[in-house]
């Protein structure tokens, strides 16, 4: 006789999802009213600035403050949400996936109506765009050749670099701007609508690799597109790696159940909308070859990998005139560097150093900045060469790490990238989930007192209103953490009883 299995007994941390979802609907409704004030505003936007509520929230002080807290509250508020639909989610099986599609429909449509928060990236693909219906080499001239960038609303720092894009994303530039006239809005719009394409593509994705490697596909899920760092960058902040990301999940996904070709031609289409995803190609090489390949056959199938997509990559750099010109602009954004990366923090402390004892400090800072590179360079060769078969794209996910965290520059889309790849590949529920709890609460906190649209000639400065924003930040995620009752418990001690293992 089998024993009867008792009934699950409720508790205060499981069931009802529904009540998650709405919370982060509030928190991504908030954050929606808050790009009002302080999102990024083209100065061409002129029928946006006319309005009245927008003039109060942008040009008048407590317009700006209020703008700042919605910001802030909403943003973390998206966090404890999705913290608590983990919690609140009995179990990851099948009943799990609508309700977390769900989440990630109503976290996410508000922020398809805000104006670009936290990067203005959005505004330079527009520049560029102009660039080429200019008929001007991206690759050679900056948008500063555009009379008008500043209008755009594009960032000056980056004016006279050379896009550091793929000869596919330059072309969706191009139309964009050809099919809006460069109207800064509208062409938002557009951007917007290829950046949900990419998240789409992430929704359809990622639980069918997680089913590859035998990973629970709902809490991949959650851990990835319902992640309020995938959303807001991906959607609030129009970046463009959201194709990316997605193109190269679909040739991972592809190559893994023996369609290889069709794999490395949507990794190429990735590489063409942003090239740091040629890191994936020898990977694929290796499915290619098959488990217990020898060296020979390896490095053939290497050589077939890199021919077809080289190939392709020249076809399409014949068509647009511009060869491998992205080659050498793949050093623009690690030209700068950032405190919180480990090796940016190096460089500083090397180049005030050398300051100090006469010497030219920031030539030693570049120098430990090479060395970041040269390092990470060696350990992707090492995830390439070694390591078994069967976590092909585990080894992938680690060797991407290594360049990302290894750069003077981390910004949260690169983040981004990773946590798909390793939720497929199974991120355990003890140090590893904690780690990615606080990674996301950092870098939501650092967005939303970073990246701030203060018109300059109110009393409220943009330092001022970054501190209100860094103040509302660390006190909602010091609750988080230390006070809040049910969300406290997953920054230490024991796993919950619902959120066990990985569920292989």
């Amino acid at each position: 006789m089998t024993a009867a299995v008792p009934a699950p007994v409720a508790t205060p941390h499981v069931g009802r999802p529904r009540i998650a979802i709405i919370q982060g609907f509030v928190g991504s409704m908030l954050m929606l009213f808050g790009s009002f004030g302080v999102g990024w505003l083209s100065l061409a936007s002129r029928e946006l600035r006319q309005l009245e509520p927008i003039i109060w929230l942008r040009f008048e002080p407590a317009g700006a403050v209020l703008s700042v807290v919605l910001l802030a509250l909403g943003g973390m508020l998206l966090v404890r949400s999705w913290l608590r639909l983990g919690q609140r989610l009995a179990g990851w099986g099948p009943e799990s996936r609508p309700i977390i599609l769900k989440a990630t429909l109503a976290w996410g449509a508000p922020m398809c109506f805000a104006l670009p928060l936290f990067s203005r990236d959005v505004f330079a693909y527009i520049a560029q765009g102009q660039v080429m219906v200019a008929g001007l080499n991206p690759y050679e001239d900056g948008y500063s050749q555009i009379s008008n960038y500043l209008q755009i609303g594009a960032d000056d720092l980056w004016a006279q670099s050379p896009t550091p894009y793929g000869p596919i994303f330059l072309w969706f530039e191009e139309l964009v701007v050809r099919a809006t006239g460069g109207q800064p809005d509208f062409s938002i719009l557009l951007f917007r609508l290829l950046a949900l394409i990419g998240v789409a593509l992430c929704i359809y994705y990622v639980p069918r690799l997680a089913e590859v490697h035998g990973i629970n596909p709902n809490r991949a899920l959650w851990l990835t597109v319902a992640n309020p760092l995938f959303l807001t960058n991906f959607i609030a902040s129009v970046h463009n790696d959201s194709l990316m990301l997605g193109l190269a999940l679909a040739g991972l996904y592809a190559a893994a159940r023996g369609r290889h070709v069709t794999g490395i031609l949507l990794i190429t289409l990735s590489i063409g909308i942003k090239p740091i995803t040629l890191i994936v190609l020898p990977f694929i090489g290796l499915m290619w070859a098959g488990r217990g390949a020898s060296w020979p056959r390896k490095f053939l199938y290497w050589g077939m990998t890199a021919g077809l997509s080289l190939g392709i990559l020249w076809l399409l750099g014949w068509l647009n005139g511009f060869g491998f010109g992205w080659v050498g602009a793949l050093s623009t954004p690690g030209s700068v560097w950032i405190w919180y990366a480990p090796v940016g923090f190096l460089g500083m402390v090397f180049a005030l150093t050398g300051d100090a004892l006469g010497f030219d400090g920031w030539s030693w800072a570049d120098v430990v900045h090479k060395v970041g590179t040269v390092v990470s360079l060696i350990l992707v060769a090492w995830f390439v060469f070694r390591g078994d078969h069967s976590r092909l794209v585990r080894r992938l996910a680690l060797a991407l790490a290594a360049v990302v965290l290894l750069a003077p520059m981390i910004q949260a889309w690169y983040v981004v990238w990773l946590i798909p790849l390793f939720a497929v590949t199974g991120i355990r529920d003890d140090w590893q989930v904690k780690v990615l709890y606080f990674v996301v609460s950092f870098f939501m906190i650092y967005a939303i007192s970073d990246q701030l649209d203060i018109f300059p000639y109110i009393e409220l400065s943009l330092h001022t209103a970054r501190q209100i924003a860094a103040a509302v930040g660390v006190a909602f995620a010091s609750y988080l953490v230390f006070l809040d009752p049910r969300t406290k418990t997953l920054f230490r001690g024991a796993p919950q009883a619902a959120e066990l293992s990985v569920s292989r």
